[in-house]
């Protein structure tokens, strides 16, 4: 009984734990495996590994950066007064949940770069909202520091996402705009937060730029505007379905652990 039992699991207590048949028919009692030891079949051939397609989510995350660093170019330049502190803020917050999509779909899509950068501008885009509208006390010395520490985070990003050039220039025109934030942030200076302000604009122009050719591509299947993909990107886009799933079986969400 306790044979059939456990065929009709479907698991395998091993050989080393099944009784032998003798020559007269009768059963002659085999090696007992290990105390608390269980075989498991091997599952290699039923496992299956489901992918779903999604629409790119970075055209979106782009044009999201695009539109809160005019916003926030614009206030640096003194296009507006000071008393629209908390209507800049408003308006840059909803860059927040919009990057914060991005960067969940980002991670599903399976790339963490992409992810992680998105995750983090949405991050910046609430602390700025949340102490512009808040008029906090020494706000402004606080968010210098804060630049600086995206300026940090900025440089080891752009090591690691050059063969996505999109990314790439987007992070390399953000770092000079972090660092003169930063200081113009704890110095006080009035031509460094001039000086901010244009390299807003300027990062405006390179983020509208990246998601007009990432939503050209994705709609016509090809690339219309060059944005120079090298490498592993180059790969991605232009391989075959092989190169795809290459490593798969070792990728999160995959394998056990992180």
């Amino acid at each position: 009984m306790s044979t059939d039992s456990a065929s009709a699991d479907g698991a395998d207590d091993g050989p080393d734990s099944r009784p032998d048949a003798g020559p007269d028919g009768g059963l002659v009692p085999g090696p007992v495996a290990a105390p608390g030891r269980r075989f498991e079949p091997d599952l290699r051939s039923m496992t299956r590994i489901n992918l779903r397609p999604i629409a790119s989510p970075m055209p979106l995350g782009f044009f999201t950066v695009a539109i809160a660093s005019v916003m926030t170019g614009c206030m640096q330049l003194g296009l507006f007064e000071d008393s629209a502190r908390g209507a800049v803020a408003l308006c840059v917050l909803p860059a927040f949940a919009l990057q914060f999509l991005v960067s969940i779909l980002a991670f599903g899509a399976r790339d963490v770069i992409a992810a992680t950068l998105m995750a983090v501008f949405a991050g910046s885009w609430l602390a700025y909202a949340l102490v512009m509208f808040s008029g906090a006390a020494d706000g402004l010395r606080v968010l210098g520091v804060f630049n600086l520490a995206l300026l940090c985070f900025g440089a080891l990003m752009t090591a690691v996402t050059r063969p996505k050039r999109a990314l790439w220039l987007v992070l390399t025109v953000s770092l000079p705009r972090w660092a003169a934030t930063g200081l113009s942030g704890l110095t006080g200076a009035e031509w460094l937060t001039r000086t901010s302000g244009v390299l807003g604009l300027l990062v405006a122009l390179v983020a509208m730029y990246a998601a007009f050719a990432l939503m050209l591509e994705d709609m016509r299947s090809e690339e219309v505007l060059p944005i120079g993909r090298s490498g592993p990107a180059h790969a991605a886009v232009e391989g075959d379905l092989a190169v795809q799933l290459r490593n798969l079986e070792r990728q999160a969400g995959v394998r056990r652990t992180l």
